[in-house]
C-alpha cells in the first residue's frame, strides 16, 4: 500500500511539473510571435484647408440634375429603314429574291430649335426611311441634309410646328483630363438613358478603326443604341457625338469615344454653307519613324503648299497650333479638322533645339483618286475628271497628264470618282472605252483604251 501512494505520488508531481513546462514555453512562444508583429498605425483622415481658402464652387461636389434635366429632351431616337434584297433561302433561288426592310436605331441631338439634328453616319448609312422620336413620344419624319463619312457625322433636319428644345455646343478644346461628363442617349432602345463619368483621354487614335483620329475618350457607359447621342460637360452644353467604343463583347467594358464638338461644328457648317466637308490641311507629309518625340516632325512638303514658303523646313519638330499643346500626329489633325482652307493658324516649331513661330494659311486638301487598271490619278475638276499622273514622264509625248476626261463610252463625267468607277469597273467586263478629254490646248478628242 505504501509502494502503491509512493507510485501515485510521484505520477501525480510528474503530471504538475509537465503542466507548469507546457505552460511556461507556450507563454514564452506566444510573446516572441507577438513582438515579430509591427504594431498597427493609426492616423486621423480629417483635411484641414485653414492655411489656405478654398474656392467653394470649385470643390462642391458635382451635381448631374441640371445637365441631365438640360439634355435628356434635346436626345432623340433615330429609327433607320433600309430595303435590302437577296437569296435568304433555298426556296429563293427558285423563286427570285425578296425585298426586305432592316431597321435600324440609334440616337441623335437636337442642335436648334429649327430641328436641326446631328447623329453618326453609320446611324442613318443605307436609310431609305427615317424616323425621329422625341423624348415626349412625338414621331417626325427626317430628312438626311448630309453626311461625312470620314468623321461618321450626319445632318438630319424635322419640320416642327414648335420650337424644340436643343443642346448648345462648347469648345471641346478646353475639355481637361479627368472633368465630369454624362453620355445621353437610347441604348438598347431605352430611351433618355444618361450615364456619368470622366474624360480619360483626348485626341485618341483609334489605329485604323475610324478615320476620326482625335476621339475624347471617357468612361461614361456607352452600349448599342447610344451611336450619335450626346456628350455633355456638368453644365449640359455638347462637347461630343457618342461614336464607338472598344469592346471585344460588343457590349460596354469601360472604354467609349466621341467626335470632339468642334470638329463636328465644323462639319455641319459646311455641309450647310457648301454642301460637302472643306478638308483643311497644312500641306506637308509627316515623319513618323520617332515614336518619343514630342510633336509632329515635318518630313516633306506636298504640292501646292504655303507651310515652305511660310518659313517651315524639313525636320522642324511641331509642337503647339494656335497655343495647343501638340504631342502626337492625331492631335494635330485633330485641331485641323476644326479648320477651314483660307483660315491662318500660327505653329510653334522646335528647330535643332530652338523655338520658332511661324503663321501658315491651310489649304483645301485635295482628294485623289487611283485607277488601279490604267494607273492614272484623278482630281475633281469643274469640267469633268483632271488628270494629274499618268505613269509617264512629263517629257513624254504620250503623257496625257493634265488632261480633263469629259466622257467615258457617251457617260458624261462630272467627278474624279465616276470616272474611276467606270474605268475599271467597265474594264474588268472587257469592255473596250471611248474616253474624250480636253487636252492642254483645250481642244476635245477621243482616246481608245
Amino acid at each position: 500500500m505504501r509502494k502503491f501512494l509512493s507510485y501515485l505520488g510521484i505520477a501525480v508531481l510528474g503530471g504538475v511539473f509537465s503542466l507548469l513546462g507546457h505552460r511556461i514555453f507556450n507563454e514564452k512562444t506566444e510573446s516572441l510571435i507577438k513582438d515579430n508583429i509591427a504594431p498597427i498605425q493609426t492616423f486621423k483622415t480629417n483635411y484641414n484647408a485653414t492655411e489656405f481658402e478654398l474656392n467653394t464652387a470649385t470643390y462642391a461636389p458635382t451635381n448631374f440634375t441640371v445637365a441631365a434635366e438640360k439634355t435628356i429632351h434635346a436626345v432623340v431616337h433615330v429609327k433607320n429603314t433600309a430595303i435590302s434584297s437577296g437569296i435568304n433561302s433555298f426556296a429563293d433561288l427558285f423563286n427570285g429574291s425578296k425585298r426586305q426592310q432592316q431597321i435600324g436605331t440609334g440616337s441623335g441631338v437636337i442642335i436648334s430649335s429649327d430641328g436641326y439634328i446631328v447623329t453618326n453616319n453609320h446611324v442613318i448609312d443605307g436609310a431609305s426611311d427615317l424616323e425621329i422620336t422625341l423624348n415626349n413620344r412625338k414621331k417626325y419624319k427626317a430628312e438626311l441634309i448630309g453626311t461625312d463619312v470620314k468623321n461618321d457625322i450626319a445632318l438630319l433636319k424635322i419640320e416642327s410646328t414648335e420650337s424644340l428644345p436643343y443642346i448648345p455646343f462648347s469648345d471641346s478644346d478646353n475639355l481637361k483630363i479627368g472633368e465630369w461628363v454624362l453620355a445621353v442617349g437610347n441604348p438598347y432602345n431605352l430611351t433618355s438613358t444618361v450615364t456619368a463619368g470622366i474624360v480619360s483621354a483626348k485626341g485618341r487614335d483609334l489605329q485604323g478603326n475610324y478615320s476620326t483620329d482625335s476621339f475624347i475618350q471617357t468612361d461614361a457607359a456607352v452600349n448599342s443604341g447610344n451611336s450619335g447621342g450626346a456628350l455633355v460637360n456638368s453644365r449640359g452644353e455638347l462637347v461630343g457625338i457618342n461614336t464607338a467604343i472598344s469592346s471585344k463583347t460588343g457590349s460596354y467594358i469601360g472604354y467609349s469615344f466621341a467626335v470632339p464638338s468642334n470638329i463636328t461644328k465644323k462639319i455641319i457648317d459646311d455641309i450647310l454653307e457648301f454642301g460637302k466637308v472643306q478638308e483643311a490641311i497644312i500641306g506637308f507629309v509627316p515623319d513618323l519613324r520617332e515614336d518619343d518625340i514630342e510633336g509632329v516632325r515635318i518630313g516633306d512638303f506636298a504640292e501646292g503648299s504655303n507651310a515652305e514658303k511660310s518659313g517651315l523646313e524639313k525636320g522642324d519638330i511641331i509642337v503647339k497650333i494656335n497655343d495647343v499643346k501638340i504631342s502626337k500626329f492625331s492631335e494635330l489633325t485633330g485641331q485641323l479638322s476644326a479648320k477651314r482652307p483660307g483660315e491662318s493658324v500660327e505653329l510653334i516649331i522646335d528647330r535643332n533645339g530652338q523655338t520658332f513661330t511661324k503663321s501658315v494659311k491651310l489649304i483645301k486638301r485635295i482628294v485623289r483618286y487611283i485607277s488601279r487598271t490604267y494607273g492614272l490619278e484623278l482630281i475633281d475638276d469643274p469640267k469633268g475628271a483632271k488628270i494629274i499622273r499618268d505613269g509617264l514622264s512629263e517629257d513624254n509625248s504620250s503623257s496625257i497628264k493634265g488632261y480633263i476626261i469629259t466622257k467615258i463610252n457617251g457617260t458624261k463625267i462630272d467627278t474624279a470618282s465616276e470616272a474611276i468607277k467606270l474605268l475599271d469597273g467597265l474594264s474588268r467586263k472587257g469592255y473596250r472605252l471611248k474616253v474624250e478629254m480636253i487636252d492642254l490646248n483645250g481642244e476635245v478628242s477621243a482616246y481608245f483604251f
